[in-house]
């Protein structure tokens, strides 16, 4: 572990335990990953698009027994390399010559009987077999959800950590801003915002960085976030990006316009910045995610484009830079004081305007506050 703040990781586990034993469960086994980070800080290593793993790659992550440690199994490599700092609880070290499904049962065997086993999301599909087998068959349910039930909920500390990496992806996009002029491509861009997200602090980008240009007369394939395509006057140029410190997420969006724009970008750009107001003045405690949704997305139909926003209005965010509950029409999660979420309303038509805004926004018992600090203000650059 080498984050900086420290959490208070067994009463995180504590607070786990009360739920596994209101929902009957007996223990549970959570992959390397998102849940396991919030309950032991075991940090995980920055994600690639290929799988990175070891021999007996399935069975890292660890088991999650109310009134005692943690136990990990992780293959001996990951040993090696990625616990500089340890982590509180046995560590089952399984070597590349070592019977991985052996060590798995004799973990589990120490364990005792378990009826109903609550697994991570994300577990291998390997070792959801070893489970079974283990235990005897016994119910499985979704672990991570359980946890979602607390991650949902961000503490004084992982706000601070957020707001942190808000205001990162905000000084990066004022390092790149003027750098937006026909001629330059959009991977040149995108490059040199993963290079200011890395200069300025970031332990990396929260997810791929996307940058892409629309406007009158584009021939753009709307579903391209990038390409070696050189910028154009007469477009707007979408950005969505975000940076990750000490684990947790941020995620962006603006839009700048290259030349003067016309009416119609004009009035595209003001119903987009209405509608994510619409949708931060909505927030308050009690207050459905799906009214959030519907509160944004009311503002751009209204104006006759609602064809055009295509996507839900956002999405929880924290250690993952999606989480439940979504900003979306299907999600009638009452939102709660310390939620974080996006609010990233849009206008996207291809061949002739494309405008998008995405802020981190928390609820606070009185209400929506947006934690990036970078203008929505129009931007022409010529």
């Amino acid at each position: 572990m080498t984050t900086e703040t420290i959490f208070d990781y067994a009463a995180r586990r504590r607070s786990l335990g009360a739920i596994m034993d209101g929902a009957g469960v007996d223990l549970a086994w959570f992959p390397t990953g998102g849940d396991l980070e919030y309950l032991t800080g075991l940090e995980r290593r920055v994600p690639t698009f290929g799988d990175v793993n070891y021999t007996h790659g399935w069975v890292a992550g660890a088991f999650i027994v109310g009134g005692r440690d943690p136990v990990f199994l992780l293959p001996r490599n990951f040993v090696e390399f990625d616990l500089p700092e340890g982590v509180p609880g046995e560590v089952i070290s399984v070597d590349e010559m070592d019977d991985g499904d052996a060590l798995f049962a004799q973990a589990a065997a120490a364990l005792g009987p378990a009826r109903r086993i609550a697994i991570g999301a994300r577990t291998w599909g390997t070792a959801i077999m070893r489970l079974l087998a283990a235990f005897g068959g016994p119910e499985l349910v979704d672990g991570s959800r359980l946890v979602n039930r607390m991650r949902r909920i961000k503490s004084p500390d992982e706000l601070a950590l957020m707001k942190r990496a808000c205001l990162l992806a905000d000084n990066a996009m004022a390092e790149v801003s003027d750098r937006v002029r026909a001629g330059v491509t959009e991977l040149e861009l995108g490059e040199e915002v993963n290079y200011h997200l890395l200069r300025l602090g970031a332990r990396t980008w929260s997810f791929d960085t996307a940058v892409w240009s629309m406007g009158p007369g584009d021939d753009r394939d709307a579903n391209v976030r990038i390409s070696q395509q050189a910028l154009r006057g007469g477009n707007g140029i979408s950005f969505d990006f975000g940076a990750v410190i000490e684990g947790y997420c941020s995620d962006f969006g603006r839009t700048i316009h290259i030349g003067d724009p016309d009416e119609e970008y004009r009035r595209v750009y003001e119903v987009v910045m209405a509608a994510q107001q619409a949708g931060i003045d909505t927030v308050r405690p009690g207050v459905t995610a799906s009214a959030v949704h519907r509160a944004t997305r009311q503002v751009i139909v209204d104006a006759g484009y609602g064809d055009w926003f295509r996507h839900r209005t956002g999405h929880c965010i924290g250690l993952d830079v999606h989480e439940e509950p979504f900003i979306s029409p299907e999600d009638e999660t009452p939102l709660e004081a310390g939620m974080t979420f996006t609010i990233e309303p849009s206008v996207f038509w291809p061949g002739r305007v494309g405008v998008r805004v995405e802020d981190i926004v928390v609820c606070t018992p009185t209400g929506g506050v947006k934690q990036n600090e970078y203008s929505t203000d129009l931007v022409v650059n010529e």
